[in-house]
């Protein structure tokens, strides 16, 4: 076998290992798109192409739905390409290629939400000259209804939880899915870049949420991975937030390079600086027990015990400093990062925890 084969069943190998069969369907991807994704790039195709092309297919099947006037199958294929485009795009460093296809993806879930009732909304928070950008997801017939602002992490951004957090909109909670300074669309797109005053970003966009008259003034934040931590500091700092869940987070996130090197890369595209200041800047986020004493809103922190990224015991310390009274800990022994590989029990368990608590209806 030549260097290049090796090269590329490396890669391939790498790639499968970090968006495996259960975090593609367990986050809105067709089963057979996940297995003909793998397959497919296991057998040397570039896997952004691939995904691309099963995009397409369907697009294009969406838009046969759509002539036949059937909006539900329309709306199920616009969600599926949305995904093939939100995993397509990880491998890619920004740049031309990365922005095509998050336009792409962009404009699918764009369209998917178009069918929804009430329709989803594109939305964009102003920030120091540039703006935070999300999706505003309403339940139907639901009068000023709570709102979860949901979080992605450092590559898994808001449309990759979508598929799960609809199951609180299904409890007459309304979905912000929100990309923060240095994830999804507000990066690839918008140019931002997340510094030392997120939170700051964050609690605009929670400013952003109170000031629409069709929402309740009951807010909470849903944080995954990164995104978790990044929940947790805005819930300790800001005493508006009414409930916090957090999956997969940490009170430290520079373990993920400080463990594995290769996740550097990853922290300096989110922060848009050399390896020395991200380095510097993430050990700065590192969440203390004076800063959790200020999480009193009710928290529930979700870990698995075999999550590769993030470790658990970290994930502990965020859930025993915080100052909440009203404490939760869930934690799957074989889980792995985010719990993905028990995707449906993991959405369940937010929606059944976080729903009552926005609602008041147990």
């Amino acid at each position: 076998m030549t260097a290049h084969a090796l090269e590329w069943q490396r890669a391939a190998a790498a790639l499968i290992r970090a968006m495996p069969r259960h975090r593609l369907v367990g986050n809105g991807m067709q089963a057979t798109d996940a297995d003909e994704l793998h397959a497919r790039v296991s057998a040397g195709s570039a896997w952004s192409e691939v995904a691309s092309r099963l995009a397409r297919r369907h697009t294009a099947a969406a838009m046969v739905a759509i002539e036949a006037g059937d909006r539900r199958t329309a709306r199920e294929r616009f969600l599926r390409a949305a995904a093939c485009y939100s995993f397509g795009q990880v491998p890619l460093e920004d740049g031309p290629a990365k922005r095509v296809l998050y336009r792409d993806l962009v404009d699918a879930f764009g369209r998917a939400g178009a069918l929804l009732d009430p329709p989803a909304e594109h939305v964009l928070v102003p920030w120091r000259g540039r703006s935070l950008r999300g999706w505003l997801l309403r339940p139907a017939d639901v009068v000023r209804p709570p709102v979860v602002m949901v979080l992605g992490g450092i590559d898994a951004w808001r449309e990759e939880y979508a598929a799960g957090a609809e199951l609180v909109r299904d409890r007459g909670v309304a979905l912000f899915l929100l990309d923060a300074p240095g994830q999804g669309e507000t990066r690839v797109l918008g140019g931002l870049h997340l510094d030392r005053d997120v939170r700051l970003a964050l609690s605009a966009a929670f400013d952003h949420v109170l000031a629409d008259p069709r929402l309740g003034d009951r807010v909470a934040v849903w944080g995954n991975s990164m995104g978790g931590h990044l929940a947790a500091l805005l819930a300790a700092q800001d005493p508006r937030i009414a409930a916090c869940v957090v999956t997969g987070g940490t009170v430290r996130p520079a373990e993920t390079h400080t463990r594995f090197p290769r996740f550097l890369a990853k922290v300096q595209a989110m922060l848009g600086l050399d390896p020395e200041a991200s380095r510097t800047l993430m050990d700065d986020l590192e969440l203390d027990a004076a800063t959790l004493a200020g999480l009193t809103c009710p928290l529930l922190v979700q870990h698995g015990s075999r999550d590769a990224v993030f470790k658990v015991a970290n994930a502990r310390h965020l859930h025993d400093l915080a100052g909440s009274a009203d404490r939760t800990w869930q934690e799957w022994p074989d889980g792995d990062h985010c719990v993905d590989n028990h995707a449906d029990e993991k959405y369940l368990a937010v929606a059944r925890w976080l729903a009552p608590r926005l609602t008041g209806r147990w």
